[in-house]
C-alpha cells in the first residue's frame, strides 16, 4: 500500500463529504463571514484548492515561488463558488495528483524545495503529498467550527472513518 497517496486519496474523500454536507444547507452558508483564519467558507474551500493546486505544481518540478502564483487567477474566482462547483474543481485536481503520482516510480524520492518563506529543504515527493492531505484536515476542521459558528452541525471527515467507507 503506498501510505501517500492513501493519504491523498482519504484527503479528497474529506473534501467531498464535506462539501456534500455543505450542499444540504442553506446556499448563503459558504459566504456568511465568520471569525475564523479566513472570513468565509468559500475562501477556505479556495485556499485549500489553491495550496493543492500550488503543491502540485511543485511536484510537477516548478519552483516554489512560480507555483505560489500558479492558482493566483483562480482564487479571485473560486470565492464565490458553489459547492458543486467546488466538488468539481477538487474532482478536476484529484485527476491531476492521481496521475503524477502513478506517473513515479518513488514517491521518497528527494527534491530541492526553495520555500520564499523558510529556505530551502530536501524533501520527499511522500512528504508534500501528506502535506497537502494535513493541510487540508486542518482547515476542514476551521470549516467545522465556522459551521457551528454558523448554527450549524458538520458531518464526521476522520481518516479512521475513511479507512471503514473503504
Amino acid at each position: 500500500m503506498n501510505h501517500a497517496k492513501n493519504m491523498y486519496q482519504y484527503h479528497i474523500w474529506a473534501n467531498k463529504v464535506l462539501l456534500e454536507r455543505i450542499k444540504e444547507l442553506p446556499d448563503n452558508v459558504l459566504y456568511e463571514e465568520v471569525s475564523s483564519s479566513y472570513p468565509t467558507i468559500a475562501k477556505t474551500f479556495s485556499h485549500i484548492y489553491a495550496v493543492d493546486a500550488m503543491w502540485l505544481q511543485v511536484l510537477k518540478g516548478m519552483d516554489m515561488k512560480e507555483a505560489i502564483e500558479y492558482p493566483m487567477p483562480f482564487l479571485e474566482k473560486a470565492n464565490l463558488y458553489s459547492a458543486d462547483e467546488f466538488v468539481t474543481y477538487f474532482e478536476e485536481l484529484a485527476l491531476q495528483y492521481e496521475e503524477w503520482i502513478d506517473s513515479q516510480n518513488n514517491l521518497e524520492l528527494k527534491i530541492n524545495v526553495n520555500n520564499p518563506w523558510a529556505g530551502a529543504r530536501e524533501t520527499a515527493y511522500s512528504e508534500i503529498i501528506f502535506h497537502v492531505a494535513n493541510h487540508g484536515t486542518y482547515h476542514r476542521g476551521n470549516i467545522t467550527t465556522m459551521l457551528r459558528q454558523q448554527g450549524y452541525d458538520s458531518t464526521m471527515n476522520d481518516l479512521a472513518l475513511y479507512w471503514y467507507q473503504q
